[in-house]
């Protein structure tokens, strides 16, 4: 770890207000990114990113650098947090569930070799349950039982959300291709 990422690691077990602004700034504009993959709303982005980050301040002496780096285990926390502010707004939502067995492909990615951006402007397009599954199980690697234990749903409905997921990047694909065809 940098000498100085030390010091401002060793003001954060401090509670010095000084270094936990240095460590969310610093740490910020890649946990946006990663919230971002979780919501489309701003306001929400901003609420895990937070909730996060409180997390962090409020364990920052658990962190052991032995296991891994500071970075690392911010990138997990913050991570966490967007899953549980998920997990409160699906409790809003009503979703379906399907019970017949779809197979889902995981070993095909279609967000392989895609810009961030793109994958970025995609997860937007979707419901903020079913951003949030798509999320976890192509970007994350989770697994589907994984996914619905974290988000507290049956495995069925992780399925419809992937589902539904799918179709969409099917139609955003499908459009983008026939407006490329057409501008031609």
């Amino acid at each position: 770890m940098a000498e100085d990422l030390h010091i401002l690691l060793k003001g954060c077990i401090e509670y010095n207000r000084m270094s936990q602004e240095k460590l969310y700034r610093q740490f910020y504009p890649a946990l946006f990114v990663l919230c971002n993959k979780f919501f489309d709303d701003e306001q929400d982005i901003i609420t895990a990113l937070n909730n996060g980050m409180m997390k962090v301040f409020n364990n920052i002496e658990k962190f052991d650098a032995k296991k891994g780096d500071l970075a690392g285990w911010i990138y997990v926390v913050v991570r966490n947090a967007a899953i549980s502010h998920v997990r409160e707004k699906r409790k809003q939502v009503v979703t379906q569930e399907i019970t017949s067995d779809l197979q889902i492909e995981s070993s095909i990615n279609p967000f392989k070799d895609v810009p961030n951006e793109t994958v970025i402007h995609f997860l937007n397009t979707l419901s903020t349950t079913t951003r949030a599954v798509f999320n976890l199980f192509y970007i994350e690697g989770y697994l589907i039982k994984e996914i619905a234990v974290n988000l507290d749903m049956k495995e069925g409905t992780v399925k419809w959300h992937l589902n539904e997921g799918r179709n969409k990047l099917k139609l955003t694909f499908n459009n983008s291709v026939n407006s490329k065809v057409y501008a031609q």
